[in-house]
């Protein structure tokens, strides 16, 4: 074979293996710019209680400090008794922060610091019973209450789209509703995705999420998250890691079976005594103070959750806008301000 010959398929042949080559490492490098990609987004949020006045930038600056992409907004609206049909929000006597006003000033400075939002509104009974206890005594009482529902959150959703809100909740904790009106829900589901774009949640109670049948109708299967995890007074990181493993393994199979992400629509624990026994306690009959049991059930949270694929990240459960006054080492409730617990949250949220 001539030598020229032989020389132009070496040639070739280097300059094909250098294409090769070339083209195998720019996709690896865009390989690991997606799982970057997918890594940040995560989501590390906080669910910002409303307040009687303006959101501030001072206001904004501990959540970024702690490392928050994410925050929820929750206009709450609010009714009477478990058995009453009518629905009361967006009224002038109302915090600033759960009026249509409000929300949109607390959203588009959330967006200016480049954290997004959750909105969650939300229905209060005014003695403080359980919302999942709602239930009408006859059907035009549920038809009464249905309409107002409606109204209720496309008024949100409205305001949602407007304002480029990146989730919307359609409800929180409704176990009774859902089950006596099923299709209602489907319904709402259609109507509120005519008027907003973004993605969809409903936020299950942790012993309600496996029951809810429209799952397949949202974008993420949203859970209070208040799982028992441990019997002890204070329990250790490892206890609690081990306490999420039955869990898990539930938690993963749902994801699963309905092909969706689990997103903790609220996480948390309280800084007391035996907190991870029973996590959805805020009644005053726990009053003692452990800020370590609170530290260590949020640590071992993260390690035990934050780095599976089937999860979407979550909501802690809560935060105060009036940072520097609350909170504290004498504080026994959920929020982690100005305790040791909020050094952990900021470890897990600033790597993420």
């Amino acid at each position: 074979m001539p030598k020229m010959m032989l020389l132009y398929r070496f040639v070739v042949c280097f300059f094909l293996f250098f294409f090769i080559t070339a083209c195998a490492q720019k996709k690896d490098a865009s390989k690991a710019k997606v799982m970057k990609e997918e890594k940040v987004l995560k989501i590390n949020g906080v669910s910002l209680v409303a307040s009687g006045d303006t959101l501030l930038q001072q206001n904004v600056m501990p959540l970024k400090e702690i490392g928050a992409n994410y925050a929820t907004i929750m206009p709450f609206g609010f009714i009477k008794s478990l058995d009453h049909p009518e629905i009361i929000y967006n009224q002038q006597r109302q915090w600033f922060g759960e009026t249509t006003v409000g929300v949109r000033q607390y959203v588009e400075l959330l967006h200016k610091n480049e954290i997004n939002i959750m909105m969650k509104p939300q229905i209060w009974v005014w003695n403080g019973e359980f919302t999942g206890l709602v239930e009408m005594a006859s059907e035009a009482e549920w038809l009464q209450l249905e309409d107002s529902y409606r109204n209720f959150i496309l008024d949100f959703a409205k305001v949602a789209e407007e304002e480029k809100v990146e989730i919307f909740c359609i409800g929180t904790e409704l176990e009774k509703f859902i089950e006596h009106r099923p299709e209602y829900w489907r319904t709402l589901i259609a109507e509120v995705r005519n008027v907003y774009k973004g993605k969809l949640t409903y936020a299950a109670n942790w012993d309600e999420y496996k029951r809810i049948p429209f799952w397949d109708a949202l974008d993420f299967i949203g859970v209070d998250a208040y799982f028992p995890v441990s019997e002890s007074q204070t329990p250790t990181i490892d206890e609690v890691k081990t306490g999420w493993e039955r869990w898990k393994v539930e938690l993963k199979s749902v994801s699963e079976k309905e092909n969706k992400k689990i997103l903790f629509a609220e996480y948390g624990y309280r800084s007391v005594d035996f907190s991870g026994k029973e996590p959805w306690k805020s009644d005053r009959s726990m009053n003692s103070v452990n800020l370590e049991a609170q530290s260590n059930s949020l640590e071992g949270l993260y390690k035990a959750l934050w780095q599976e694929d089937w999860f979407a990240g979550g909501f802690l459960w809560k935060w105060f806008i009036e940072h520097k006054s609350v909170g504290g080492l004498e504080n026994n409730q959920f929020t982690p301000q100005n305790k040791p617990a909020q050094k952990v949250v900021t470890a897990f949220y600033s790597q993420q």
